[in-house]
């Protein structure tokens, strides 16, 4: 079954002032004093909030995460600022699942999915689109 256009649970996330004073201390930045977020949470706020973990996500492409997935590329597309003490909802779709070859995996699948957050009323702040190599290590026997 081909998993392209299949919608995440979703979910919510609120980065909390906590959250994010210690993640700015973990990279050596200093915390917006206007409630901004560290960009980063662009990443964790999507991941986290997509309503499944990643293993389940690979499932949905009939791949193990036991066989090495591996992320290759993340561009996200910022409309708006991370606040801290906001909450955020979180929605996705599986955008593609494409078999390729390659020299160093044999088959393998392109996955490709977009995850966003929306503030409170409902305004997409950012989108997320990330690809992952999932190595097909049966197909290429």
């Amino acid at each position: 079954m081909d998993p392209a256009g299949t919608r995440l649970p979703g979910g919510t996330y609120r980065i909390s002032r906590a959250e994010n004073e210690a993640l700015c201390a973990s990279v050596g930045a200093a915390a917006a004093a206007d409630d901004r977020a560290h960009p980063i949470f662009y990443y964790i706020a999507t991941q986290v909030g997509m309503g499944i973990s990643v293993a389940d996500l690979l499932a949905l492409c009939d791949f193990d995460v036991a066989d090495g997935p591996l992320m290759v590329g993340s561009k996200a597309k910022f409309a708006g600022e991370l606040l801290v003490e906001q909450d955020y909802a979180v929605s996705g779709t599986i955008d593609s699942l494409v078999r390729k070859s390659s020299r160093a995996f044999g088959a393998m699948d392109m996955l490709s999915f977009t995850l966003a957050l929306q503030d409170e009323a409902g305004a997409t702040i950012l989108s997320c689109t990330s690809q992952w190599v999932l190595p097909r290590k049966e197909a290429s026997a």
